[in-house]
């Protein structure tokens, strides 16, 4: 397996982590009841559990363009040092990105979506030169 799809895989096992930790903190906030209901009238979520819910919808987004870039790269064999090291820093990025956000670290925040943004970017213009 080359190292982009690596790190996919290990995107992909971040998300469930983070899935993970949401559920917890959204289910204390809100209650079982309201949990298991049919959340037709949810609350808004706030505090931490808010913020690891938007915290996992971003990378969720990232995530769309992260893997577009993997399968770019892997089945167009442009697999490279550049590639795979964009790889890595955007893992790192999105690692970073959790505490960033739920501890409201400014500008940080924005400075780790960026750099892994711009490393998923970078993967993507690699696979077609």
């Amino acid at each position: 397996m080359t190292t982009e799809l690596t790190v996919l895989a290990l995107a992909g096992l971040l998300q469930g982590l983070q899935f993970a930790a949401f559920s917890v903190a959204a289910n204390l906030q809100v209650g079982p009841k309201v949990a298991m209901g049919p959340r037709d009238n949810a609350p808004a979520l706030t505090g931490t559990a808010g913020r690891l819910q938007r915290a996992m919808n971003n990378h969720f987004e990232g995530l769309i363009l992260f893997t577009l870039a993997v399968v770019t790269v892997t089945l167009g064999g442009q697999e490279s040092g550049v590639t795979a090291a964009c790889a890595w820093i955007y893992l790192a990025a999105r690692i970073l990105y959790v505490p960033a956000y739920v501890l409201g670290w400014v500008p940080w925040r924005s400075v780790i979506w960026a750099v892994g943004f711009a490393a998923t970017m970078v993967m993507i213009l690699a696979a077609l030169f």
